[in-house]
């Protein structure tokens, strides 16, 4: 299956963030970008804010751009949904902890 991811503009990213009803902070805490404590105390992507930027030469790659499409349930073809059970699956390895 091959999948088009292509790269996303700013706007882009920007419009997409913002039909998923997420503030910068939220979008990048789901994707994994890290966060820092702006300068009036809430919390802020640097990350983020240069992704979305028009003179930034950062850009978010397609791959990324189509995860966090379907997290976010705009992907153009594709949803996720959570896998059934089945007795023909292997069972999944439990987490272990150290002693």
């Amino acid at each position: 299956m091959a999948l088009a991811m292509p790269v996303p503009t700013g706007e882009q990213l920007k419009a997409a963030r913002v039909a998923a009803g997420l503030s910068q902070a939220q979008a990048a805490e789901l994707m994994g970008y890290p966060l820092q404590t702006g300068s009036r105390g809430g919390v802020q992507s640097r990350t983020w804010q240069a992704l979305e930027s028009m003179t930034d030469e950062r850009n978010m790659q397609g791959p990324v751009f189509a995860m966090f499409l379907l997290l976010t349930g705009q992907h153009p073809d594709l949803v996720l949904t959570p896998r059934s059970p089945s007795a023909d699956a292997p069972a999944r390895a439990q987490p272990t902890t150290a002693p």
